[in-house]
């Protein structure tokens, strides 16, 4: 089962990292496209919600009052991590993307931290492809990454929030068409549920980041002589990214609630390397011995908290 999950997650995740370098190679407004892939999300866990929903025995709905105080910060976090990753796109290589958010808040001890440091600095020495703002949007990234899985992981293991809707079969013969609402805590443990609860959040965070960097969007399209032909082109394109998106979150999540942050850690290592791989092999990323060598320390220092926390049995 977590082979098959992890598979499931390594497919959408390096996916979805070469389609949106791809992509904002032809459409410069990261955080707008974004924005778009979090509305994509909702609609689709929206209706997969109300499809499934007479075929589920119960189904999950927040208050108010827990939805901002427990789920708001969770959003925020994840629009901040997605966001800043995407938009560091538009400035840094795929290899260099890897390589940083791979050591994402693994900071808990001082050798942890020279292991992944120098091997970062190794990374990033003396590269011709070396941007420092796009460095720093994925650095930035990384850190409310850590943030954001931490959150993640209490809002689908760890805590009980809101009531289950019970639905009540009448009869073989008639619909699921009455409700009871039963006041029995639950927590967001169903990927769908949980990603239909984010998404609004995850706008509301990014949308003015968004409309402060790139709010000349349209007249961009329009003044810039794209024809209808590419805008349709761009369209389509940026709804294929929110649905591969949809796919890599719903992923994630199945995996997290499923399993645990460790499995997603030792995981994720794996998914870095065959990640940098690909863009040199196929991206044309360029990477020398001493390159190498940092990713390989940054590995091991990656490698080493993962199994200090494995001995601590968290």
């Amino acid at each position: 089962k977590t082979v098959g999950l992890v598979t499931f997650y390594y497919t959408f995740s390096i996916g979805l990292t070469f389609y949106n370098k791809w992509m904002f190679k032809r459409f410069r407004f990261p955080l707008m496209t974004t924005c778009i892939h979090f509305i994509t999300i909702f609609v689709l866990s929206a209706l997969l919600r109300t499809v499934f929903g007479s075929c589920r025995k119960t189904t999950t709905t927040l208050e108010w009052g827990t939805y901002i105080k427990k789920v708001f910060l969770t959003g925020v976090a994840s629009a901040m991590d997605i966001g800043l990753s995407n938009w560091s796109f538009v400035f840094i290589t795929v290899s260099l993307y890897t390589m940083v958010k791979s050591s994402a808040i693994r900071f808990s001890i001082i050798f942890v931290v020279l292991l992944i440091s120098g091997g970062l600095f190794m990374f990033v020495f003396e590269s011709t492809q070396f941007n420092l703002e796009g460095f720093v949007l994925v650095l930035s990234a990384s850190f409310i990454g850590g943030i954001r899985w931490t959150l993640s992981q209490i809002l689908t293991q760890k805590q009980e929030l809101g009531y289950m809707e019970i639905n009540r079969c009448l009869s073989t013969a008639q619909k699921l068409d009455e409700t009871l609402t039963t006041p029995i805590i639950t927590r967001l443990g169903n990927p769908i549920d949980l990603l239909y609860h984010l998404q609004p959040t995850m706008f509301i965070a990014l949308f003015p980041l968004a409309l402060s960097q790139e709010g000349n969007v349209s007249s961009s399209c329009t003044l810039g002589g794209a024809t209808e032909t590419r805008i349709l082109n761009v369209f389509v394109s940026i709804i294929v990214g929110g649905a591969i998106a949809f796919m890599l979150s719903f992923s994630e999540y199945l995996l997290l609630s499923n399993t645990s942050s460790l499995t997603l850690s030792v995981s994720g290592i794996l998914k870095e390397i065959v990640t940098l791989l690909l863009a040199t092999s196929y991206n044309g990323d360029q990477l020398t011995p001493l390159n190498w060598g940092g990713f390989a320390l940054c590995i091991f220092g990656i490698c080493l908290h993962v199994l200090l926390k494995l001995s601590r049995g968290e």
